[in-house]
């Protein structure tokens, strides 16, 4: 019997788009809608309340980022993440899209759910960074936690390093991170080095594991044994996937050259996970990737993947 999939679907997701000219746009989402095939269960988009935002986000950033969303013009970071009027609805849909994929979860709506706006991984409690206005990670990590959840496994393939979520849960030992990322020598935002697994009593909990530019499929899968090997000896309440498109061949701001391949290994072995050590709870989020074409398409083979029995 195959797996019922939810997938965030509805044009408020792409309102998230910085315009045509900047890396984030809304050309990726839609050349997603444009592939995604009939047989998946489509979830409207939700906005998230204030009160779920702030459940990771201080309120002085909300109450920023809401002046900027009025003002619609400066940028919420240092250069990389432009205000827009309506930058703060079109963020909270991210989030309240993000919480409703896990709640067609656990409410049985669904076996798994997939927002393709999600992943917005750079976000801090405090501030926006690399395109990211708010962690919607961050937020359902929050949000499970306050359903009964408490251990979190984290799978990000990403090719920048997802630094909004490892550098807040680095002492928390209940968020078990894998990450594999294009080293930060060479990519922003410069983090994700592989001695860094977590501090305190949360050490061994997080495992970075760094590529050279150019690395392909072949060094990827390769790398991805260790992260096999330290997911088997976590038991978790809840899988979450960053499927970030950027380490894709031809993507025009990162280095690495994989295949749509890795997506579908990775979300092969985080929806056995799911199912063997997490009653099947599994949610997946699109993150980055600049390439519309090769991103789509890797996050249809992500969602197929996820369907499968």
């Amino acid at each position: 019997m195959m797996c019922r999939v939810g997938v965030l679907f509805g044009p408020q997701l792409t309102l998230y788009s910085f315009g045509p000219h900047h890396p984030m746009n809304s050309s990726r989402i839609m050349k997603f809608y444009e592939l995604l095939p009939g047989d998946f269960v489509l979830l409207d988009p939700v906005m998230a309340k204030e009160e779920e935002i702030a459940l990771f986000h201080s309120r002085d950033y909300i109450e920023f980022v809401k002046s900027m969303s009025e003002r619609g013009s400066g940028y919420l970071d240092y250069g990389d993440t432009p205000a827009f009027k309506g930058v703060y609805e079109a963020s909270a849909y991210v989030v309240g899209s993000t919480l409703r994929a896990l709640d067609s979860v656990l409410r049985g709506e669904v076996d798994h759910a997939f927002n393709p706006m999600g992943g917005l991984h750079h976000a801090r409690k405090g501030s926006a960074a690399g395109f990211c206005v708010f962690n919607d990670i961050g937020v359902l990590f929050e949000a499970a936690r306050r359903r009964g959840l408490r251990k979190i496994l984290y799978i990000d393939i990403d090719a920048h390093h997802g630094d909004g979520v490892y550098y807040e849960y680095e002492e928390d030992p209940e968020v078990f991170i894998v990450d594999v990322h294009e080293d930060g020598r060479y990519l922003y935002p410069g983090t994700g080095f592989e001695w860094e697994r977590g501090k305190g009593e949360a050490e061994g909990t997080k495992l970075n594991i760094s590529l050279k530019p150019g690395d392909g499929d072949s060094e990827f899968l390769a790398r991805f044994e260790e992260a096999r090997e330290f997911m088997e000896g976590i038991s978790p309440d809840l899988v979450v996937l960053q499927c970030g498109g950027d380490c894709l061949d031809g993507d025009p701001i990162t280095h690495l050259r994989c295949s749509p391949r890795v997506h579908r290994e990775v979300a092969r072995v985080a929806h056995e996970v799911a199912h063997r050590k997490a009653s099947g709870r599994l949610v997946a989020l699109g993150g980055g990737g600049y390439n519309p074409e090769r991103v789509a398409s890797a996050w249809i083979d992500v969602i197929r993947e996820m369907s499968k029995d």
